[in-house]
């Protein structure tokens, strides 16, 4: 049977509520849409998993607020009762030196934190980001709230130059790395 991965492509597009972080002439929303489609069609050529994406076009806007935005990509995933969930996020600071690749999970030693920590190692190697760590965060929604192991990845920092380089270029190579990720942490080949 099939394994079950929902992507969730993080926020709304631009003017919507929920959208996201802006930097350097990106928009987080068009990263995570891209990235998402891309990954969606690496699984979908993989007759080992069934997958389904929060956003299936760039217009989708899930919700009319932050919160009922959240709760539209967790109801979809829990509905369609996913056996894990993957939102895509692209990271922004204030400080435009940090950079690198992070992953966030609801609680250590879970399937979910061995699935986020084979897709950060993927990234990293594929990609050359720096390796931030797989951290807690029991209180992110999407983690909080789904039926499902649940990891929440950001891919780099759009408002650090370098890795806006990778966001802007490499969309393709980041949704490879996170499809090569599933495969390590599925022991797959």
């Amino acid at each position: 049977m099939a394994i079950k991965i929902f992507i969730d492509q993080g926020h709304n597009p631009s003017g919507s509520p929920n959208a996201g972080a802006e930097g350097n002439g990106l928009f987080e929303q068009d990263i995570t849409y891209n990235v998402g489609k891309y990954l969606e069609s690496m699984l979908k050529n993989d007759p080992r998993f069934e997958v389904k994406v929060s956003r299936d076009n760039p217009d989708t806007v899930l919700g009319t607020s932050n919160s009922t935005s959240l709760a539209a990509r967790v109801n979809s995933a829990n509905s369609w009762r996913a056996d894990y969930f993957l939102s895509i996020h692209v990271n922004a600071s204030t400080n435009n030196s940090a950079n690198g690749t992070e992953c966030y999970v609801y609680s250590q030693d879970s399937k979910a934190y061995y699935l986020a920590t084979a897709i950060l190692n993927s990234i990293v190697s594929d990609l050359g980001t720096k390796n931030n760590g797989v951290m807690i965060r029991p209180s992110l929604y999407v983690l909080r709230k789904t039926n499902m192991p649940a990891a929440l990845i950001e891919l780099a920092y759009l408002t650090n130059y370098a890795d806006s380089i990778k966001l802007k270029d490499d969309q393709y190579k980041f949704a490879s790395a996170i499809y090569q990720g599933i495969l390590d942490y599925f022991k797959f080949s």
